[in-house]
């Protein structure tokens, strides 16, 4: 009976950088793998005793497969489990999101038309920056202000806002870039042509 003997790729943000890197990995030699050998996807569910269903979502990257079903392959295909995670160390240095592809989060307290996209996160040890997508289409009597370890940079792609940092106020329209220590209360204040979108880079301790 196949054995479906896997872990589904998670969704929060702080292991999505490493589940992906470590899933696209796989899922390249796997498939490379069974190509060489001139298999389907069938021919290697009978060969290594696993589900068809299971090697296509390990193939289409959406299952990690434990290691059980890396040794399982391992046999099956005769190559060394450490073969198939040959590229994962070149993949943490770099990462790539196509536009629209970033993975929405969500701030307590924010309100409708407000839409936080991270844009991918770097494995540790360096995972030291956060890049956030912040795109503003209404407006709410109150805004949520942020206080944060480390600093921040932000930059206005598109409309204008009034941007709160501890007692002061500033104006940023498109191309406007503000660097600030994020211990300091700040946050969008007066939205004042939407839509609005700008860029957050924050940097945050490695590993946390």
């Amino acid at each position: 009976m196949p054995v479906d003997d896997s872990v589904e790729l998670a969704e929060d943000g702080e292991s999505m950088g490493l589940d992906e890197a470590l899933g696209t990995v796989l899922a390249e030699r796997v498939r490379e793998f069974r190509l060489k050998r001139g298999w389907t996807v069938g021919k290697l569910a009978i060969e290594s005793g696993l589900s068809k269903g299971m090697l296509s979502k390990i193939e289409n990257r959406q299952t990690l497969p434990s290691l059980t079903t890396l040794a399982r392959l391992s046999e099956s295909l005769s190559v060394p489990v450490t073969a198939f995670f040959r590229g994962l160390s070149e993949d943490q240095d770099i990462v790539f999101v196509k536009a629209g592809s970033g993975l929405d989060i969500h701030h307590r307290n924010s309100g409708p038309g407000h839409r936080y996209q991270l844009l991918g996160t770097m494995r540790a040890p360096h995972d030291s920056l956060e890049p956030i997508l912040v795109t503003l289409t209404e407006r709410t009597e109150t805004f949520p202000l942020y206080q944060h370890a480390g600093t921040e940079l932000i930059f206005m792609i598109s409309g204008k806002m009034e941007y709160c940092y501890g007692s002061a106020r500033y104006l940023l329209e498109p191309g406007d870039t503000i660097q600030f220590v994020g211990e300091v209360m700040h946050g969008p204040g007066e939205l004042v042509t939407l839509p609005i979108q700008f860029l957050a880079v924050k940097s945050v301790t490695p590993g946390g």
